[in-house]
C-alpha cells in the first residue's frame, strides 16, 4: 500500500491517508479481504503518531471501507462497486460545480475551461 502525505497539503494527515486508501480501493489496487498495515507498522512507516493512522483507519471503517476483525486486523470490507462510484461521481460533481462558478465569475469561455480540465486531468 503506498501513501504519499504532503506537509504543505491543506489537509490533515488522517484525511491524506483515508483518502488515498478510498482512491487504491475504488481503482481496484486494494481488494475486497486485502490486509492492511496494522495502525503501529503504517505510523513506523510514515513517520506519523498512530493516534493519526488510527483516526485515518476509523474514519475509513466508518465510511465501510474498511472491516476491522479483532485479533486478525483491518482488511478491505466487501464493496458495491456502483455505489462508491455513485458516491465519488456526486464528489467530483461538487468539486466541478464550484469551479464552473468561480469561472463564470472571472468571466471564462466555457472553451477555456473544458481547456483547462484536459490538460489537469491528463497531468500536463
Amino acid at each position: 500500500m503506498d501513501i504519499i502525505l504532503s506537509n504543505s497539503s491543506g489537509k490533515p494527515i488522517y484525511e491524506q491517508i483515508s483518502d488515498q486508501v478510498k482512491s487504491q480501493i475504488l481503482s481496484g489496487t486494494l481488494a475486497e479481504g486485502d490486509a492492511l498495515p496494522s495502525m503501529r507498522l503504517l505510523a513506523k512507516e510514515l513517520h506519523i503518531s498512530v493516534i493519526t493512522t488510527k483516526r485515518a483507519y476509523e474514519e475509513l471503517e466508518r465510511e465501510g471501507f474498511l472491516q476491522n476483525i479483532p485479533g486478525k486486523g483491518c482488511f478491505v470490507a466487501p464493496q458495491n462497486r456502483e455505489l462508491l462510484r455513485e458516491a465519488q461521481l456526486r464528489r467530483v460533481e461538487e468539486f466541478l460545480s464550484l469551479a464552473v462558478d468561480e469561472a463564470r465569475k472571472g468571466g471564462f469561455a466555457l472553451e477555456e475551461l473544458t481547456e483547462t480540465l484536459n490538460i489537469l486531468y491528463q497531468g500536463e
